[in-house]
């Protein structure tokens, strides 16, 4: 990659650079493997340059980690405009955007869930985009107990959603990490498997025609 220019640089493409390389720098050499050295020799500039949007390699993370959220909320608000009054589709439909990504951008995926931000009070846009994103399963979750898609339950919504969340992420986490059989894989594409997991928690049937919708 050619070293940006200072014009480059004032319009903010510079920090987007950083970002994809470090993105790149994971899919390579894992989490653990990111500085801000390396990412700076990736988006070809000099090693003190990512110190003007970065302050070190948290920051760096942090900055990661929302833009992965960004896209997961923009994927959210996709699917809520596309199937306004049906929870279930809603539901369904996140739930494949979100495996998408994962599967997709599996590095970036990584980091927007890593869990190594060690203060997140610190980065308010990380807290924020997070929040949304939650605050937007927990409704769709509440809308698929009321009409009978999810068991009610005493639990409170969060919590129901936090788990349904938890399956759905685990099930990414095992594919990118190639902890499924391949065997299993070529039986099962993630279409299908999406629709197994979801299975197990909602009351009505699914196919996996309803991703077709």
């Amino acid at each position: 990659m050619p070293v940006m220019s200072k014009k480059s640089y004032h319009h903010g493409d510079l920090k987007n650079a950083l970002i994809s390389a470090a993105i790149e720098i994971v899919a390579q050499e894992g989490v653990y493997g990111l500085t801000l050295r390396k990412a700076a020799r990736k988006a070809g500039v000099s090693h003190n340059a990512p110190y003007a949007h970065f302050t070190d390699k948290q920051a760096l993370i942090a900055a990661i980690a929302v833009d992965g959220h960004s896209k997961i909320q923009s994927l959210i608000s996709k699917v809520v405009e596309k199937y306004p009054n049906d929870p279930l589709q809603q539901l369904v439909h996140l739930a494949w955007a979100y495996v998408q990504f994962g599967l997709r951008s599996p590095a970036h995926y990584k980091i927007t869930f890593s869990g190594l931000i060690e203060n997140e009070k610190n980065y308010p846009a990380f807290v924020e985009v997070s929040q949304l994103s939650m605050s937007a399963i927990k409704k769709i979750t509440a809308d698929c107990q009321s009409a009978g898609i999810l068991k009610k339950s005493d639990y409170e919504v969060e919590m129901v959603a936090v788990s349904m969340w938890g399956l759905i992420h685990g099930l990414v986490s095992l594919v990118i990490e190639g902890q499924v059989s391949s065997k299993l894989l070529m039986r099962n594409p993630p279409k299908a498997m999406l629709i197994a997991t979801l299975q197990q928690v909602v009351c009505v049937p699914l196919d996996v025609s309803i991703l077709n919708s």
